[in-house]
């Protein structure tokens, strides 16, 4: 069995929690209403919990194999369990992952930066001027804010940055619940008529049926749930360097940091999907802001929202580019120790990549779609089951003992799903 790594980790719990938490909630809250509409109010809240329930353990999982083995890197772990091929498929999956979750983050600075200047600049028919494009204005913010952050040395660094950040989202979620109550239904869409509501379809009654939610609804979209969830909760790559970096840490203790960031995000995750849902019921687009947009896009209370937002998933892209940086550093230049210059070439290559990317992405439910499809499900549910069956050794936990029974039937199970 390895000791732990000498490293004195100095961040402490609060901190921790920020940056879990940071690491956790970005872009996909704002697909949340759109999986709602497309599940029912009641199947949706189930499939949250079970996501949620499964993410919180199996979170528990790898700090029971990081304990046993004494590795703090999910890419070590999969070269203990696998060697060589276990390694590369955590480090791809990690690489995809949090490429996929960045440009989705910079797709939202993208499209969504634009509207907010040219709103208050008060341009109503915008002819080409190079601050309203958004590929220019993603390059901008990619070097001026990412990627000063991005060259910091420890995570534990961005803590405060990260509590700002949550403090961003959470103004969002009551934005999302002040304007249902403020919106009518059905709302009035901006883009056909801004003096006159539309006018919707009702039945005998005279209840409007469009403003009625639904407790279980399937259809073509629902399928897009699942990986929406599964995008939405993965924080498992940075969960090791953030223990590695926590204060006195126990797995006890980086535990209790796991299930606060996760209880959080999930009843944010609820709120913000049932608001937005109940604002604009069927008419929710795959991008809640988007949505917003159709009430009034000259809206003072939804443009401090998009700043808002804008600078939450900005500050959430140093955070999430750090385990893809560990990733390639554990593949590539396993046994090398940390040099500046290789560090700092791996950040401008990402950035640029992730760019290239995001000016060339048709969509973010796309992103959503594929990476929540594919890596999410493989670093959430797959890999720490595996890793954990693997590294565990029999005489402390037979094949057939209560654990590894559950963890076989739910590996089972998540792939069958997926």
């Amino acid at each position: 069995m390895r000791s732990p790594p000498s490293f004195e980790g100095k961040t402490s719990f609060g901190m921790s929690v920020f940056n879990l938490g940071n690491a956790i909630m970005g872009s996909g809250i704002l697909g949340l209403s759109y999986a709602m509409a497309n599940t029912g109010v009641v199947l949706f809240l189930v499939l949250l919990t079970v996501v949620a329930v499964l993410s919180s353990y199996s979170i528990h999982l790898l700090l029971k194999s990081s304990g046993i083995v004494g590795i703090r890197a999910y890419e070590q772990l999969g070269q203990r369990a696998f060697g060589t091929p276990g390694k590369m498929a955590a480090g791809i999956a990690i690489t995809l992952q949090n490429i996929g979750a960045m440009s989705s983050y910079l797709y939202i600075v993208k499209y969504e930066f634009p509207l907010v200047i040219q709103a208050f600049l008060g341009v109503d028919n915008p002819s080409g001027e190079w601050y309203l494009n958004g590929n220019y204005l993603v390059i901008m913010v990619s070097i001026s804010v990412i990627l000063p952050l991005a060259l910091m040395k420890q995570l534990g660094y961005l803590g405060y940055t990260s509590g700002f950040s949550l403090t961003c989202m959470v103004f969002f979620l009551i934005s999302v619940i002040y304007k249902k109550f403020h919106t009518p239904c059905p709302f009035i869409d901006f883009a056909f008529n801004s003096t006159a509501s539309v006018i919707a379809v009702t039945n005998d009654t005279g209840y409007n049926q469009a403003c009625v939610p639904k407790m279980v609804n399937l259809n073509s979209q629902t399928a897009y749930t699942i990986p929406i969830l599964a995008f939405a909760f993965v924080c498992h790559p940075e969960v090791l360097p953030i223990y590695t970096e926590l204060k006195n840490p126990t797995k006890q203790r980086m535990q209790h940091v796991s299930n606060i960031s996760i209880v959080v995000m999930y009843t944010m995750y609820f709120l913000a999907a049932l608001f937005g849902y109940l604002t604009f019921y069927g008419e929710v687009e795959s991008e809640l802001l988007h949505t917003y947009s159709r009430l009034d896009p000259y809206d003072t209370l939804i443009l401090c929202v998009r700043l808002a937002v804008l600078t939450a998933v900005t500050l959430t892209v140093p955070i999430v580019l750090f385990p893809v940086r560990r990733a390639i550093q554990q593949l590539f230049f396993p046994n090398k120790t940390f040099y500046w210059p290789r560090h700092i070439a791996i950040a401008v290559t990402l950035l640029t990549l992730i760019n290239m990317l995001v000016i060339f992405a048709p969509n973010i439910l796309g992103i959503f779609g594929i990476i929540g499809a594919t890596s999410a499900p493989c670093l959430i549910f797959i890999f720490p089951a595996v890793f954990y069956i693997r590294i565990v050794p029999e005489e402390e936990e037979p094949m057939r003992s209560t654990p590894k029974i559950l963890v076989k039937l739910c590996r089972l199970l998540l792939t069958i799903g997926f």
